[in-house]
């Protein structure tokens, strides 16, 4: 399987790996930044953007995606830089493959099991009959009866694509995200990773609480964990100056 990707700059390389619903294209500015002195690559992973459309997803089988494709590109040693899903798929394969990863990030999530905060999403944008839509803007205008956060809806509206003949599709695989949602509020397991890694947290997300810190230092032993003023879950969005400065620290 060939995951869609972007490279940019040259160097030791680096491996940011989005989270649910996104692709690529998110963390482009974060790529750039961190291209003056590391090859950054941006796959898309499995049933998102541009990468294959498959019929499961779980963090072993991302693992192994991510394994096959470093290996294809005769890669094989990296820094991980993972948000929410993407994170747990970094974990899982610092987890299993430690000797193929130099240091970890993990942006806005925990190890263990999540909670449920994107079932009203799903139902949201299943209800969508791109069909009946001729813009992104009627999209949209849908949308807002039922996702009033501005912000989320146009993160969203990202994964809309328009075809030569005028009609909407999306670029994810949005019927097996949702059937395999519970796939991926699951959480990761594996021997623990003695390695250099950092976790990211927004002052305004819940997704890494204080009670996760000791599951979180069971398999990380050397983790250090930073919080961003000002962010929610989408860190990289809310405040990519200081998450930014807090990455190039951390990977030196």
């Amino acid at each position: 399987m060939q995951l869609f990707f972007r490279e940019f700059g040259q160097g030791s390389p680096v491996v940011i790996l989005h989270g649910l619903f996104g692709f690529s294209d998110n963390w482009q500015t974060i790529a750039k930044a961190l291209a003056s002195h590391h090859l950054v690559i941006t796959p898309d992973l499995r049933n998102h953007g541009r990468s294959p459309h498959l019929p499961t997803h779980s963090y072993p089988e991302m693992a192994d995606d991510l394994k096959a494709f470093l290996e294809q590109h005769w890669i094989f040693k990296t820094s991980l830089i993972g948000h929410s899903m993407g994170g747990k798929v970094a974990m899982q394969y610092a987890l299993h493959h430690p000797d193929m990863v130099d240091k970890l990030v993990v942006i806005d999530i925990a190890p263990g099991p999540a909670d449920d905060n994107h079932s009203a999403i799903f139902r949201s944008l299943l209800d969508l009959d791109l069909s009946q839509i001729h813009s992104r803007q009627e999209a949209e205008d849908v949308l807002k009866t039922r996702i009033p956060d501005a912000g989320v809806r146009q993160f969203l509206l990202k994964n809309i694509t328009r075809h030569a003949d005028g009609a909407y599709s999306w670029k994810m695989n949005l019927p097996v995200l949702w059937n395999t949602y519970p796939d991926i509020l699951a959480g990761v397991s594996g021997d623990p990773f003695d390695k250099p890694t950092l976790f990211v947290r927004g002052s305004r997300s819940d997704y890494i609480k204080d009670s996760d810190f000791t599951f979180i230092k069971s398999l990380f032993p050397q983790a250090e964990i930073a919080t961003i003023e000002g962010a929610g879950h989408w860190v990289h969005a809310d405040q990519p100056g200081a998450l930014l400065a807090t990455v190039r620290a951390f990977l030196g």
